[in-house]
């Protein structure tokens, strides 16, 4: 008894900055919001996360388009710049016992390197740095045992993952015997063009399709337009790295405008989709599964419906 109120104290004085959007959802959901006390500029689930103060920034504009993102973010990676800021003043107030970053994509959030090298010898005291690097939706539950386990909360990961592999295997249950396995791009950035690799080609899999171009585990891949246009896939998903829907659209014309864009099957069929890519395909955390749902319903939306329609994802129709 005495030794589980001892950890008990450990984890509830416990003090976590996290610079990763994901990482911020992993702490709440095992029950930790209250020992947050500082976060990245893009966390923002749940709501209540944006009262915390934020500890890093990037080092351009957030309303620029696709092309001026990558035009960017290639000029700072070429001049050995950094594509974030880390505010080592703040965190330094704010004195931290744990910081939680990244090693997956130094383009989409601060790196483990960056925070490293930014708190280097300068923190008043030795805070504890948990990276994540999930190429898979087991990698990403792994992820959140991780956490936990550096929390001391490592009850509250199991009973989280259970619950999330139950909603897992409805999904899995209710498509066993769909023998209508559709071909699908999800399209991760538009200009340059990319498709969604790591986790998702398994998350297609997992909602009862077959992920074309992209591969499970290994990075998304810049792609040609012609290589959309040779697959012809049944399905096409929009859901752009950090963008939300609203956002999305105001850029689709890139696509629209694309020789050859009307000749599409899944154009033709209708079955041409947007998702909110910032808020659910693109955060490793406990909302992967919101994803595979999502995807569930809109690849057979006859055997599955979670009510993510209008949310998390929309039907474009030319």
């Amino acid at each position: 008894m005495h030794i589980r109120i001892f950890a008990h104290l450990i984890m509830s004085s416990q003090k976590i900055v996290s610079l990763l959007p994901a990482a911020t959802e992993i702490v709440c959901a095992l029950g930790l919001e209250e020992n947050l006390v500082g976060r990245s500029h893009e966390c923002d689930f749940p709501l209540s996360v944006k009262q915390l103060p934020v500890c890093c920034e990037a080092n351009f504009p957030d309303n620029l388009s696709s092309a001026a993102i990558d035009r960017k973010v290639k000029e700072l990676l070429s001049d050995a710049l950094s594509i974030y800021t880390v505010n080592r003043e703040k965190i330094k107030q704010l004195d931290p016992d744990v910081v939680i970053t990244q090693a997956q994509c130094e383009v989409c959030a601060v790196s483990l390197k960056e925070v490293e090298e930014a708190l280097e010898n300068y923190l008043d005291k030795r805070a504890q740095i948990i990276s994540l690097q999930p190429n898979s939706l087991e990698d990403i539950f792994n992820n959140i045992r991780e956490v936990a386990s550096d929390l001391n909360v490592s009850k509250e990961a199991d009973r989280l993952i259970e619950g999330l592999n139950e909603r897992v295997d409805i999904v899995r249950h209710k498509l066993k015997f769909m023998e209508n396995k559709p071909t699908v791009a999800c399209i991760e950035w538009l200009e340059p063009m990319m498709v969604s690799g790591n986790w998702v080609p398994e998350l297609v899999n997992l909602a009862g399709g077959i992920p074309v171009i992209a591969e499970t585990g290994q990075h998304s891949p810049f792609i040609q337009w012609v290589d959309i246009r040779l697959h012809d896939p049944e399905i096409i998903i929009v859901m752009p790295c950090g963008f939300s829907i609203e956002r999305t659209l105001s850029e689709l014309d890139i696509l629209l405008q694309l020789p050859g864009f009307q000749e599409l099957k899944a154009v033709k069929n209708n079955r041409f989709y947007l998702a909110d890519g910032n808020q659910y395909f693109n955060r490793p955390g406990p909302r992967i599964v919101d994803s595979i749902e999502i995807l569930a319903e809109i690849i057979h939306p006859k055997q599955l419906t979670f009510g993510y329609e209008g949310d998390g994802w929309i039907k474009f129709s030319l």
